[in-house]
């Protein structure tokens, strides 16, 4: 198959006029970025594995000044992101964890947004309003995730709020993920032909194989990630975990890493060896460059909670280089996690990430002001996992008994223009007792309300589960079944409030959500394969009043797809993403026109 490359054109300029009918607010400062050339494109990096020399394919969105994948953003500010999509498919870009406050019209996703056609351009408008930290963003449809597309985006504070710690020498990110040979196509095909994708191929950082850690299981000649660093400084390190299905234990030889922000929430800062980083998560720590510099040392990211005897060669490695560094890494990788016989270790870390009641967050007050303990909980919803099951024939995965099909119509589409039949509301509180089915059954949220959700893994597979529009607070976890004497282990006072949340096979983990943010959210699982195949459902939090003033309507350049599909006029394509859009310094706050062209 041959590769394909996707030219990226990004272009930043300053908006002095506001687009208040799409949800811009009024006056974020000014801020001129200047012009910046992306690079989409394929990476071919050789590991040897079983005597098979394999070809890492990989897309990874880079500037021309080599500062990969990654958009830093002010808080509040307003973003205008045209995709120009040159693919033979359709394509929506999701901003993981961003919350799209009051434009569920903007996440990209499947039950929001119909899909930009081939050769079509696409622009987003939304605020990164009330937020700040770290997040990534993705293609979400057709499995292209597994081909790459992915990036950071860093939501930074305003600079008259504190940050509970002092500003760092740097600011390095880091994708964790495990990777495929295959391309999103074939992983595609063998999960429609009901095959499992099996184990990955290897673990990539930054879109490069592993360091020559051990010359039997890495031959020479692979393109590996290094990080170079001053020694005695501190530096921000924001590990996300972008892969397919595979939790990553992160580790950095002879370093310790404070944990300091999670997913836009300030951590109580601990001193974690390793972190085990579930798929869809992110990690701010803080790191010392404390130690000699007699040689490099190894970034380490390996697969957890599996046979790590038989996942061996799933690890991905890197080098973390002081400037007065004398020599190459060398001798055995740091080790993991010594847990095999302790399945309690792993769930213990995670109880132990706490909330920074004290720090402020995007506001001034502090993140503990909001007593989410001291809350009456309106709805409680029991979501159940299971292997994957047959249904008419094809192999699919269920939440509660419910294998997701996605809607023709995106769901507030279908609203606005009184679609029926487009899904149901009628998403069950407790898992259903008959056979599985495939049904649109999405949740009916009430506005304002306050939701108990209990995610329980039934399957023998870890599983990490994301909500787009809020951030929940992550109270509970515990191994078997939940029951109604759970909650008195939930804690109500600290409890991490982030998008994220792993749930380990046969255990469950409890979250309590406040429904103020009108719209239709995606609650799914981060584990692509079990995605694709239907572990997911939404949220539809509408308010009452007929005004609905809270929510902002479609855009004016919504897209119509399904039963809507008549009302979609032709759009003409230009040869030139510069000349499909006009701009202007005195029409934009923050433009990203953004060029992907297939060769």
């Amino acid at each position: 198959m041959r590769d394909k490359n996707l030219n990226i054109i990004v272009f930043v300029a300053v908006q002095e006029k506001q687009r208040k009918e799409n949800g811009l607010v009024q006056d974020p400062a000014s801020y001129v970025l200047g012009e910046l050339q992306f690079l989409l494109r394929c990476r071919s990096i050789c590991f040897l594995q079983l005597r098979s020399l394999l070809h890492y394919r990989f897309s990874t969105w880079c500037s021309s000044t080599g500062d990969c994948y990654k958009w830093k953003v002010p808080w509040s500010y307003n973003l205008v992101v045209n995709v120009r999509n040159k693919l033979d498919e359709g394509l929506l870009l999701h901003w993981s964890g961003i919350q799209q406050r009051r434009v569920s019209w903007q996440d990209g996703l499947a039950g929001t947004n119909c899909p930009i056609p081939p050769r079509w351009n696409w622009t987003y408008e939304f605020q990164v309003k009330d937020q700040i930290g770290s997040f990534f963003y993705f293609p979400s449809l057709h499995f292209q995730r597994a081909s790459g597309g992915f990036g950071s985006f860093i939501v930074n504070p305003r600079s008259v709020i504190p940050v509970p710690f002092s500003t760092p020498e740097g600011d390095i990110t880091i994708a964790i993920g495990d990777w495929y040979t295959r391309n999103h196509t074939a992983l595609r095909k063998a999960l429609d032909d009901g095959k499992d994708l099996g184990m990955p191929d290897g673990v990539l950082i930054n879109g490069k194989g592993p360091y020559q850690y051990n010359k039997t299981l890495v031959p020479d000649g692979i393109d590996y990630e290094t990080i170079t660093v001053h020694p005695g400084k501190t530096y921000r390190l924001r590990v996300s975990n972008v892969g397919i299905s595979t939790s990553l234990n992160f580790r950095i030889q002879g370093h310790n890493l404070v944990l300091a922000e999670s997913e836009g929430s300030y951590t109580v800062q601990q001193n974690y060896t390793s972190l085990d980083i579930h798929v869809g998560q992110s990690y701010s720590f803080l790191v010392t460059m404390d130690q000699n510099a007699s040689s490099d040392y190894y970034i380490v990211a390996s697969a957890r909670i599996v046979n790590e005897t038989i996942w061996r060669r799933v690890t991905g490695v890197g080098i973390l280089q002081y400037t007065n560094s004398k020599g190459k890494a060398k001798g055995h990788l740091p080790p993991g996690p010594q847990d095999e016989f302790d399945k309690t270790f792993s769930m213990n870390q995670a109880r132990s990430i706490r909330w920074n009641v004290s720090a402020s967050g995007a506001r001034p007050n502090p993140q503990g002001s909001f007593k989410y303990g001291s809350i009456n909980v309106t709805d409680v919803y029991v979501l159940r996992n299971m292997p994957p099951v047959k249904i008419n024939g094809k192999r699919r995965t269920t939440l509660s008994g419910i294998s997701f099909v996605n809607p023709s119509t995106p769901i507030r589409l279908a609203d606005k223009h009184k679609v029926k039949g487009v899904y149901k509301l009628d998403f069950p509180k407790r898992p259903l007792t008959g056979p599985p089915k495939m049904e649109t059954s999405i949740i009916n949220g009430t506005y304002r309300g306050f939701m108990e959700v209990i995610l329980q893994n039934n399957d023998t597979k870890m599983q990490s589960y994301h909500m787009s529009g809020y951030a929940f607070f992550a109270v509970g976890m515990d191994y078997g079944e939940w029951t109604e004497n759970s909650r008195g282990t939930y804690n109500k006072w600290d409890g991490i409030a982030r998008s994220t949340i792993q749930v380990y096979p046969g255990a469950w983990s409890a979250i309590l959500i406040s429904l103020d943010n009108p719209g239709a959210w995606n609650l799914r699982t981060e584990n692509l394969d079990s995605w694709y195949l239907g572990q997911e459902t939404y949220v539809r939090v509408v308010n009452p009043d007929e005004n609905n003033k809270t929510e902002f309507g479609a855009p004016a350049n919504v897209l119509y797809c399904g039963a809507l599909q008549k009302l979609q006029k032709p759009q003409k394509i230009s040869s030139s993403a510069t000349r499909s859009i006009g701009f202007s310094s005195l029409s934009m706050v923050v433009m990203a026109l953004v060029m992907m062209v297939l060769h």
